[in-house]
């Protein structure tokens, strides 16, 4: 078997327009939520998420390109960028047959849904764009990147809700390990930040009005973010050859089904998905040092990932870190494990434990060192990002430092 390492890292979010920002964020436990700008907003009852201020896709794409990318097709295209310049690599040759592309989405071009719908159904008109169906596509973004970066191997997306960055990264790094790929392109993203996409979450009664709290006793829902968050997973020795700077390694993966609701989360199902982690990393639950929660910040969630990790690491579970980067960011469905992948990055490289800011009140059931509001410096050499979806379906990576 194949060791797998990270030679790029790329990211858009409410945090920043680069994983260097998304950092500096993170460790000033910043928070990126706040009024929702688009068209009807003042029809929802839920204003608030994690949106991307300031991107203007225009001066990043021309007209021809901007007809087939809807907004999440552009984060993500911006994210790869980020992350295979920084890597160094140039797809030519046997190595371009190779590489391919796996990312994580759930809602696909829900901003290309969204309008399309409203020029139909409100506006009355009998025709759209003749590219509507491949802008909303959820392999759209997936296709645009095997497409821009020359990339001529195993691709296409996945799409489990809340887990899809996971369960993606987790294909692509099996890929790596098991020699099928040198190189492969990884993450997720997501942008449901519209009028169609927010009323369709309120519908759940999930949502919070005014922050997201997750761990804190008064904790009162999710809060939506949208962004895009891209790694490229290289096999070791390729990349030790090259002289590519690494940043960590990805030394496990486990995925679970509860097989028992389709929102409410289970703990034996959550419970065997880390066990299966740390069993595949081939490590002791005593060495790791971090978890980046899932952490929604919804009452059901947030306790029962408290009892999983407690099951699972039993007295260790006091002395390891746990925090949810989704109280500064919001939760990003599809895309927000990629993102919550940095927090892991920075806890291995940096030494820096990104906060779950908002917590203002201990939880009896959540009583796990959840790094409340300000980031804590430590040294870790291995972390863990749970992510856990509506259907029951669960995956976690095991990262170690290098």
């Amino acid at each position: 078997m194949k060791r797998v390492v990270i030679t790029g890292a790329g990211t858009i979010n409410a945090l920043g327009h680069s994983v260097p920002a998304t950092l500096e964020a993170m460790r000033e436990g910043r928070c990126g939520i706040g009024e929702l700008e688009f068209r009807d907003v003042e029809r929802l009852a839920i204003r608030i998420g994690g949106q991307v201020r300031g991107f203007e896709a225009e001066g990043r794409f021309n007209r021809q390109q901007m007809s087939l990318y809807d907004r999440f097709t552009q984060f993500t295209l911006t994210a790869a960028k980020e992350a295979i310049a920084q890597s160094g690599l140039e797809f030519h040759g046997e190595l371009s047959a190779k590489a391919g592309v796996v990312l994580g989405n759930s809602g696909g071009g829900m901003q290309t849904l969204d309008e399309n719908y409203r020029s139909v159904y409100e506006d009355g008109k009998n025709r759209v764009h003749p590219f509507v169906v491949p802008k909303l596509m959820n392999n759209a973004a997936a296709g645009h990147v095997s497409m821009q970066f020359n990339l001529k191997g195993p691709s296409f997306t996945v799409s489990t809700a809340c887990a899809s960055s996971n369960h993606a990264m987790a294909q692509a790094f099996q890929m790596v390990r098991s020699g099928m790929s040198p190189v492969m392109i990884t993450g997720g993203s997501e942008s449901m930040l519209c009028f169609g996409g927010v009323k369709a979450w309120e519908g759940l009664r999930v949502m919070s009005k005014d922050a997201c709290r997750p761990f804190s006793a008064n904790r009162n829902g999710m809060v939506q973010g949208e962004g895009a968050g891209v790694f490229v997973f290289e096999e070791y020795d390729h990349a030790k050859t090259r002289g590519a700077e690494i940043l960590c390694e990805v030394i496990g993966f486990a995925m679970s089904s509860d097989a028992a609701d389709i929102v409410m989360p289970s703990k034996q199902g959550a419970a065997r998905a880390i066990a299966g982690a740390l069993q595949d990393a081939r490590v002791s639950a005593s060495e790791v040092g971090y978890i980046n929660a899932h952490g929604t910040g919804t009452a059901a969630n947030d306790k029962t990932e408290c009892a999983a990790v407690a099951d699972v690491f039993g007295p260790h579970a006091d002395s390891l870190m746990i925090s949810s980067t989704k109280s500064m960011h919001g939760h990003l469905i599809g895309g927000t494990g990629a993102v919550e992948l940095l927090a892991c990055i920075m806890a291995l490289r940096d030494g820096v434990i990104a906060p779950t800011i908002g917590y203002e009140e201990p939880d009896p059931e959540c009583a796990l060192a959840v790094v409340p509001n300000e980031a804590r410096e430590a040294r870790v050499e291995v972390a863990l990002s749970n992510a856990f979806a509506f259907g029951g379906l669960n995956a976690v990576l095991a990262l170690r430092r290098v």
